[in-house]
């Protein structure tokens, strides 16, 4: 079975062997030790932080699994993370999608003109980020647990995030992990390859560096080349799986993109993600269902509702829907550490 936690100091050296054998470029993923150290001492440190408003708080999670070769081991199966705030420590930029309007009233022509603006709007949304799965080939609803778990914390501890909720999504690159928006856009101005750009940032978007040196004028996108210009909006092969959950959850692009690859940004309200306005908070007994009802029983993302241990895992159960209370098997009761009288957050799959 697979269980998302918060992450802790003895999960650095699984952490850096799943960053080495991630795709350069097309995930978030803290990438060098020092980076995992510090994206672990951060989350351990928000993790027992008590804010009253959302701050400089990132949370980082990891799922485990029973390890193939040895079932009694669990190993790491993938990563996410959430931030309290996407600016906390600096402005995020990103691509607005503008229109500008142009008249010339002596030729008597009038046209829209497709311009991106370098802005700074996402800075108050919380991020969702980190999104890693050490295989995603035939994934199933574990990629789903893994990337709405940190929802359900979210749902849980309401106080710690925003209202608003954006994700970038990885863009369009090729094998040798160039980006043609890239090439078309941000080399003219940081002057090295796209890899080596997202380097030396570490992934960040709010970094000084960006308002230095990328343009603060609408970009004219007639002007991009064509294969820019098809990458705009586009997401890369392995970004399909977290684009489709959260599209599943509430997400939906709009008018932003990102200022590097050109992928999309997701964004929503908490009201119009199913984490939140599907969320049933029950109750654990250990009342027996009655005799054949199993025929009723549906899969559910169920966590531990308290801050300070959460756990998520999948769980098939009765209907949450028709009862205050969840009976929960055996084996999910001891991924959880819950028991009779403490309650869990339940969403239907």
């Amino acid at each position: 079975m697979f269980v998302v936690r918060p992450v802790e100091e003895s999960d650095i050296a699984g952490l850096e062997e799943l960053a080495l054998a991630a795709t350069p470029g097309v995930h978030t993923l803290p990438r060098s030790r020092a980076a995992i150290e510090r994206a672990v001492e951060r989350s351990v440190a928000s993790f027992a932080a008590h804010p009253d408003v959302p701050g400089e708080e990132m949370y980082f999670f990891l799922m485990e699994a029973a390890d193939p070769s040895d079932p009694s081991r669990r190993r790491i199966a993938g990563t996410a993370a959430i931030a309290a705030t996407a600016g906390a420590s600096g402005t995020f930029f990103a691509f607005r999608n503008d229109v500008l309007h142009q008249v010339s009233r002596d030729l008597n022509i009038s046209h829209n003109v497709h311009a991106l603006t370098l802005c700074s709007d996402l800075t108050s949304h919380s991020q969702l980020s980190g999104f890693y799965l050490r295989s995603r080939e035939g994934a199933g609803v574990e990629a789903a647990l893994l990337s709405r778990a940190r929802l359900l914390f979210a749902a849980i501890a309401p106080h710690r995030f925003g209202d608003k909720f954006f994700a970038s999504m990885s863009g369009m690159t090729d094998a040798a992990g160039r980006s043609p928006f890239w090439e078309a856009l941000g080399r003219k101005f940081f002057q090295m390859d796209f890899l080596a750009a997202e380097r030396l940032i570490e992934g960040a978007r709010n970094r000084t560096l960006i308002v230095e040196l990328m343009p603060h004028y609408p970009v004219y996108v007639p002007l991009l080349p064509g294969e820019a210009q098809a990458a705009m909006g586009q997401v890369h092969a392995e970004g399909k799986l977290p684009f489709r959950i959260l599209s599943d959850e509430g997400f939906e692009p709009d008018e932003y993109i990102d200022i590097f690859d050109g992928g999309p940004i997701l964004r929503a309200h908490k009201h119009a993600l199913r984490s939140f306005h599907a969320g049933m908070t029950r109750t654990v007994n250990s009342v027996q269902q009655d005799e054949g009802n199993d025929e009723m029983e549906g899969s559910y993302l169920v966590a531990a509702a308290g801050e300070g241990c959460f756990r998520a895992t999948i769980a098939d159960c009765a209907p949450s829907e028709l009862s205050d209370g969840v009976v929960l098997p055996p084996d999910v009761r001891r991924l959880l550490a819950v028991g009779d009288g403490d309650d869990v957050l339940c969403v239907k799959l």
